[in-house]
């Protein structure tokens, strides 16, 4: 069965928003990595990506997202990620997958795209 792999550019309220879906791994990974260093290179430092979509993140993929946190810090950017408790399959595999690595912490992460826009809002708790 072949999974549609998906990223979908936008932007909101002064973010870069990108949509993800499908799964992230090995093969796809790299398709995130090029559309993030896109956005970056277009002078855009501020970056949600929105990981409700995503049902399955292997290593390579949780990769990425360190990455993309590096290199937004490195130009004094910021990244938020998209993590609904709810959703693909009932509860975020993404979540899951980085709590399970330790790394979740890392991350500003929000329950959707208009929590994580807003700079009033908190991000949820580790």
């Amino acid at each position: 069965m072949v999974v549609a792999f998906n990223v979908t550019d936008g932007e909101q309220g002064g973010w870069a928003v990108l949509r993800v879906s499908g799964e992230l791994d090995l093969m796809t990974s790299p398709v995130l990595r090029q559309r993030v260093h896109d956005v970056v290179a277009e002078g855009r430092h501020r970056l949600v990506l929105d990981l409700s979509e995503v049902w399955f993140c292997d290593s390579s993929g949780v990769g990425v997202l360190i990455a993309t946190r590096r290199l937004l810090r490195s130009c004094q950017g910021s990244l938020r990620l998209i993590l609904p408790a709810q959703g693909a399959a009932d509860g975020s595999h993404v979540n899951r997958v980085l709590g399970a690595l330790g790394v979740r912490r890392l991350f500003d992460v929000h329950p959707d795209v208009v929590s994580a826009v807003d700079g009033e809002s908190r991000p949820l708790s580790a």
